[in-house]
């Protein structure tokens, strides 16, 4: 779970918000109430994305293919005007 932190204090804890974030630990830095940043430990990023990659090919791998034929040169360069 993230805990949401001003920017001013972010500014002036981020030594200690550096070590939560080592320690798994996610931080929302907010401006005037509203999100603008977040930091997280990379290992979540990625993890993150690899989620995101797996999910796709998953559900790739279940829709058929489509037989759309050949295309002539012309075809695939043709300008929409």
């Amino acid at each position: 779970m993230e805990k949401a932190v001003s920017a001013t204090e972010a500014n002036r804890q981020f030594s200690r918000l550096l070590d939560g974030v080592r320690r798994g630990h996610s931080y929302l830095v907010t401006s005037h109430g509203q999100p603008v940043a977040k930091l997280s430990p990379v290992s979540q990023a990625r993890k993150t994305m690899a989620d995101a990659r797996k999910a796709l090919l998953k559900r790739l791998r279940t829709q058929p293919a489509s037989r759309a034929g050949r295309w002539t040169r012309d075809e695939l360069y043709e300008d929409e005007r």
